[in-house]
């Protein structure tokens, strides 16, 4: 399945955003897929920020932890990560996967088969 990201900007330290996160195409096996968020900022590796299983079961990276939130729109295939009190380290790109459903959501990157092409999200001190 194709993912397409999208909601980056540029906002001032402090501020929020709303990324979403939708498959090119809605099928029943797009609704039973696990999905997560990684991000890479520049001249660093990408790293996992959250994930979600189909079950709605949830998982964050500590540095985000508590300051962003991931759901899903079951209705309609869409993932969303809502990203509060930003920092200026948060500036990276921000990349939706899809994978195959874990009972557990999947913190590595091999979890995931499908890959939107990201969306840049710019933190400004």
């Amino acid at each position: 399945v194709q993912l397409q990201a999208s909601g980056g900007g540029l906002v001032q330290a402090g501020g929020s955003l709303r990324l979403s996160c939708v498959p090119s195409r809605r099928t029943s096996s797009t609704y039973k897929m696990n999905y997560a968020w990684f991000r890479q900022a520049p001249g660093k590796e990408r790293e996992f920020v959250a994930a979600i299983t189909r079950s709605g079961t949830t998982a964050y990276a500590d540095s985000v932890k508590a300051r962003f939130t991931i759901s899903k729109d079951n209705a309609n295939g869409f993932v969303f990560l809502q990203m509060n009190s930003l920092k200026p380290e948060d500036t990276a790109r921000y990349y939706c996967a899809a994978g195959p459903f874990r009972s557990s959501p999947a913190s590595t990157a091999r979890e995931y088969n499908s890959w939107g092409q990201g969306t840049l999200v710019t933190v400004s001190s």
